[in-house]
């Protein structure tokens, strides 16, 4: 069975958000837990979310996926920049706390800028230390990134050093993106299974929870993260299909976030769905 799902927004409330995922033929979703380009969030309504963990529960849904604004930077070298990022997680992981439905937050790991790779790093997984008590029942997933500029989570080396440098490092899990991955270098077209062992090895794939599905509308380690729609990019339809199907995703989340609208995101799933079990 395909677990999948896209990316839906919530401004009319969770439960609506899950009612129009099964309109699209989806059991899961991904929503941002605020506004993704700022920092307000929306009063918690507990009446809607118990509605939304109901029918998760009726519909066998998998687990959904929060993600964070992009206004977090836990890489950042200015101090208000990185407080604001430590504040806002700790307010998103106290709030998931209300759903039974929703196990993952994503987080973009951030850009050093003016520093190196090594200081953000070191800057993410101190940040996610003042963070995580242990008692969290969300699990932070660090998103694989292109590796423009200067983001770090473009290698699999960059996440586990991370990781390796988080306490509570239990609660720390990788989403990979397959446009981000292509972009960075990795040749899920070609060399799928030489992917997926380097990411065990060096990693762990235990350590992969959840996998956002997209094409990309650049070349082979581009280093641009310009995400296509699904068999519309240089990954190609049969090649994406071939990364659902592996072993390694089995069970796993997957979310679209390609440039569509809800109803593009219903023919992607029943195109895909029609690959997955043919």
């Amino acid at each position: 069975m395909l677990n999948i799902g896209a990316h839906l927004t919530i401004s009319k409330g969770y439960e609506r958000a899950a009612k129009e995922a099964l309109s699209i033929g989806a059991n899961t979703f991904q929503f941002f837990t605020r506004n993704p380009r700022g920092a307000k969030a929306k009063a918690l309504d507990l009446e809607d979310i118990e509605n939304l963990d109901q029918i998760c529960e009726k519909q066998s849904f998998l687990s959904l996926l929060a993600h964070a604004p992009y206004t977090y930077n836990f890489a950042s070298e200015k101090e208000d920049t990185w407080v604001l990022a430590k504040t806002l997680l700790r307010d998103d992981l106290d709030r998931l706390q209300h759903f039974k439905s929703c196990q993952y937050i994503i987080l973009h790991p951030g850009s050093y800028v003016n520093r190196s790779v090594d200081y953000g790093i070191h800057r993410i997984a101190e940040g996610l230390n003042d963070v995580l008590t242990g008692e969290e029942n969300t699990m932070i997933l660090l998103e694989g990134m292109s590796g423009k500029g200067t983001e770090v989570g473009g290698t699999f080396e960059e996440l586990v050093q991370i990781i390796e440098k988080v306490k509570y490092s239990d609660r720390i899990g990788v989403c990979l993106d397959t446009c981000h991955l292509y972009s960075a270098g990795y040749d899920i077209v070609n060399s799928l299974e030489d992917v997926f062992l380097c990411f065990d090895r060096i990693i762990g794939l235990d350590r992969l929870k959840a996998i956002h599905l997209n094409d990309s509308m650049m070349a082979l380690g581009s280093k641009k993260d310009r995400h296509a729609k699904i068999g519309e990019g240089t990954i190609g339809l049969d090649a994406l299909v071939r990364f659902i199907k592996h072993p390694a995703v089995s069970g796993k989340p997957v979310l679209l976030e390609t440039p569509n609208e809800v109803e593009g995101y219903a023919s992607e799933i029943k195109l895909l769905k029609s690959h997955y079990e043919g």
